[in-house]
């Protein structure tokens, strides 16, 4: 069973969040929070599994409160789900920086919803890929732009060239499965070097694996 905690100020959009996870045999819903500092008291009184995260909250926002739980190792299985318009947030990058598995648009439709719960939970892959591969992307190089930052590349030097390959695959969005058809190996095999790749790149995710493979420029973004 998916333990869910649902952090949003909007009372309504929570009750309907509550409504469709509670709707599927393999969740249930075990706390709500109106802020990023009540979300933090729900997620260590009742235990979560996924949060699904608003970045703009009063008080404590959604930003903060994953720094939180990503800077707390009794906090490390919890996977945060942040909960975005895609057109007006700036924080995309810095959110998945901070400790969030991924990123989903209040719009997004029941049954995606539910999918975006599955995979946070299951640390499988990143939510939205070839949505989420653009937008950070595109933050990735703005915030390049902005702050006149070269890209380092001297984190990649602990990598071996295999691990370089699964890194690209992952910044590419696809599956352990999917990599491994195209790498030629076993699920097993990529998920071993996955593994290696949190550790040596001090990675809480995959999310972060994403963003390292662009901050690095193993990954280029991609312009029009």
């Amino acid at each position: 069973m998916i333990r869910v905690v649902l952090a949003d100020d909007q009372a309504l959009l929570r009750s309907a969040f509550r409504v469709l996870v509670d709707s599927d045999p393999g969740m249930t819903v075990t706390g709500e929070a109106s802020d990023g500092a009540e979300a933090l008291a729900v997620i260590r009184e009742s235990g979560a599994d996924v949060v699904l995260m608003d970045i703009r909250m009063p008080g404590v926002d959604g930003l903060a409160a994953t720094r939180e739980i990503g800077a707390d190792p009794g906090l490390a299985d919890v996977k945060v789900v942040m909960l975005t318009t895609f057109e007006s947030d700036d924080y995309v990058v810095e959110a998945v920086r901070a400790g969030a598995s991924g990123f989903l648009g209040k719009g997004a439709e029941p049954a995606e919803l539910l999918a975006a719960i599955r995979l946070a939970a299951a640390g499988e892959a990143l939510l939205s890929p070839s949505a989420t591969r653009g937008l950070i992307a595109r933050f990735v190089a703005e915030a390049g732009e902005r702050e006149g930052v070269g890209l380092d590349d001297s984190v990649l030097r602990v990598l071996t060239a295999r691990e370089r390959q699964v890194l690209v695959e992952v910044a590419g969005g696809l599956s352990n499965d999917e990599i491994a058809g195209r790498l030629s190996v076993s699920p097993l095999t990529v998920k071993t070097h996955i593994n290696r790749l949190l550790t040596k790149l001090s990675a809480r995710d995959r999310a972060q694996l994403v963003v390292t493979a662009y901050e690095t420029g193993l990954v280029r973004p991609r312009t029009g």
